[in-house]
């Protein structure tokens, strides 16, 4: 079943409960239902439904909220991107994804301002992992009654109904597809795990453009709670959202803050990297269970530790760890696995003929149903607070700067974020680079995880003898201080 007909379903039983809050304003069930049949019905009178990718762009995190329920009941695919993008980056990371976009609220009737024209609205077949999309004119639909329902057919668990972004190997974002159920299927396990139910109240303190919190955001709705969507870490109004939240979810780094000012929280869900020592204890003291979890955009939930006891299998979760020595790689099998990538963008992901597939994260030998211990992306792919960053991508841009000989990217350690991105420049020292050119370059082309923190010189980077950047052993330099390597100011 569609998000949206959950949020109809809940209109119907209980039309004034609170079932959003965003820095515009508030919406009660039957309002958001409202909202989200009027804005299916825009979309299907503009050629949007089965088929189409909605690329959506919008800084208010309620009104996005509501063109994703609206492309989900019109039977479209919600790709979720950055609000800032122009449509030179739309255009980069959605090609040759056939999408419409939309980056201005929705109206509420469906008499309102047609979508832009697009050439690349039109249907879409996908395939398994990394196949290329065909694309056919579409034919446009006729505008529905404004008094009668939304256009939308009969859903289907396999729908290709949620799409996202992932950064990847070429550059750009790749975007990552599931099927409808690999989230809502999950739902009642989380809930069960979490306790999660109608009555509470979810703060989601980050962009919807990360998976992580439209999880979080969706999950909130089907369930009938209340969402609170500040659209970014609420910061000094941290306390006033939380003496309301019963339930919060994050990444680890975060979770310090919350259990200074508690309020009323009774249930953190942390996503993410490893939980810093302590920091269950704090928990425990401040009256917080915290419900940990374990996974990536592409795999959703592998493992979870609701107790302090360490990760065990998710729910219908089947992991292996493969290979021999210390540390092999994980390999998993669920209903919750993405689909794989649109139009052939490369990717971390890898599937076996049996169903299995992995990111390349590390962990120490396992055995079925006990307790996995994972120690990171055996690809050199850099966890900085929540987020996954691919170094090639960050370096593809930077090599784009004038007076950049060649760059590698590492992350260095960070007591609160686990790591920042690091950025090492081949560069002449009898030609100065300035940082400020760097950093602009890392505006205009990278996302916000994405953009180094630390910047570094040297005038050769260390090779391997095929004559590729040694990116082990400038980390090695840079971590014992190596004098050659010289701060950028």
């Amino acid at each position: 079943m569609p998000v949206a007909e959950h949020v109809l379903t809940h209109a119907a039983e209980q039309p004034s409960r609170l079932a959003v809050r965003g820095p515009g304003g508030e919406l009660t069930y039957a309002r958001l239902a409202d909202r989200i049949e009027a804005a299916a019905r825009h979309l299907a009178g503009n050629g949007v439904g089965p088929g189409v990718t909605a690329a959506i762009g919008l800084a208010d995190p309620v009104e996005l909220l509501v063109a994703v329920l609206a492309a989900d009941l019109a039977g479209a695919t919600p790709l979720v991107g950055e609000h800032t993008w122009d449509h030179t980056r739309w255009t980069t990371v959605t090609v040759p994804l056939p999408t419409v976009p939309i980056t201005t609220p929705l109206p509420t009737s469906p008499t309102g301002t047609p979508l832009p024209a697009s050439p690349v609205i039109a249907p879409v077949q996908t395939a398994p992992i990394d196949a290329s999309l065909t694309t056919t004119t579409p034919r446009a639909a006729p505008p529905p009654d404004p008094a009668g329902p939304p256009a939308r057919r009969r859903a289907r668990p396999d729908d290709p109904a949620w799409a996202c972004f992932s950064s990847g190997s070429t550059g750009r974002p790749r975007a990552i597809v599931r099927t409808r159920a690999s989230w809502t299927g999950s739902y009642h396990h989380l809930n069960a795990l979490t306790g999660i139910g109608p009555d509470d109240v979810v703060l989601v303190p980050g962009p919807l453009v990360s998976s992580l919190y439209a999880f979080a955001a969706l999950h909130t709705l089907a369930t009938g709670a209340t969402a609170l969507l500040p659209g970014r870490w609420p910061g000094r109004d941290l306390a006033d959202h939380l003496a309301e939240a019963s339930v919060v979810h994050l990444v680890p780094h975060r979770l310090p803050d919350v259990l200074e000012r508690p309020g009323s929280l009774r249930v953190a869900v942390v996503g993410g990297a490893a939980l810093a020592p302590g920091t269950r204890q704090a928990a425990e003291r401040a009256g917080v269970r915290v419900v940990a979890y374990y996974g990536a955009t592409e795999l959703s939930f592998v493992a979870a530790d609701t107790d302090g006891g360490g990760l065990r299998p998710f729910p219908e979760v089947e992991i292996e760890v493969r290979g021999e020595g210390p540390l092999g790689e994980v390999w998993v099998r669920s209903p919750w696995l993405a689909e794989g990538y649109l139009g052939a963008a490369a990717g971390p992901l890898r599937r076996d003929e049996d169903g299995w597939v992995s990111v390349g994260d590390v962990a120490e030998p396992y055995r079925a149903g006990g307790v996995l211990r994972v120690r990171g992306r055996g690809d050199g792919a850099i966890q900085t607070g929540g987020a996954t960053v691919v170094p090639e991508d960050v370096e593809e841009v930077l090599r784009k700067v004038p007076g950049v000989e060649d760059v590698v990217v590492v992350g260095s350690p960070h007591p609160s974020l686990g790591a920042v991105v690091t950025a090492v420049i081949e560069t002449p020292f009898s030609e100065p680079l300035p940082r400020a050119l760097l950093e602009e370059t890392a505006r205009g082309g990278l996302d916000w995880a994405q953009r180094p923190r630390r910047w570094y010189a040297v005038p050769e980077l260390p090779r391997t003898p095929t004559g590729k950047p040694a990116r082990a052993l400038v980390a090695a330099r840079l971590a014992s201080g190596d004098p050659a390597i010289r701060r950028l100011t």
